[in-house]
């Protein structure tokens, strides 16, 4: 299983950013999928988690209606969208896989909110 993750960066408070997570080595459509965050001297939340088949989706209380989970199973990628971003939602952004029992984790991308 390997899960990794692109897209993250510095970007100013209210500002975008789209992350990316490609999979392999494991039937994707068929995984459950979640992007978790660890902001500095906290531990690991989850931020949002989407179905198999990307009929579900739900989301941490503090990014609801700003990020948005996807999928896209014919290219094993996972997206976060992220919209009016804020300062506190610097973190480092992994990406999970629940296959087969046991969870599997990408390297994470960080993602800095500053002026």
């Amino acid at each position: 299983v390997q899960l990794v993750e692109s897209g993250g960066g510095l970007v100013q408070p209210g500002g975008s950013l789209r992350l990316s997570c490609a999979a392999s080595g494991f039937t994707f459509s068929s995984a459950g999928m979640s992007w978790y965050r660890r902001a500095p001297g906290k531990g690991r939340d989850l931020v949002a988690a989407i179905s198999s088949t990307g009929g579900s989706t739900n989301y941490a209380d503090s990014v609801k209606g700003r990020f948005t989970i996807s999928r896209d199973n014919a290219k094993n990628t996972v997206y976060l969208q992220m919209n009016s971003l804020k300062p506190e939602d610097t973190a480092v952004y992994s990406c999970s896989a629940w296959v087969s029992g046991s969870r599997y984790w990408g390297q994470g991308t960080q993602v800095t909110v500053s002026s």
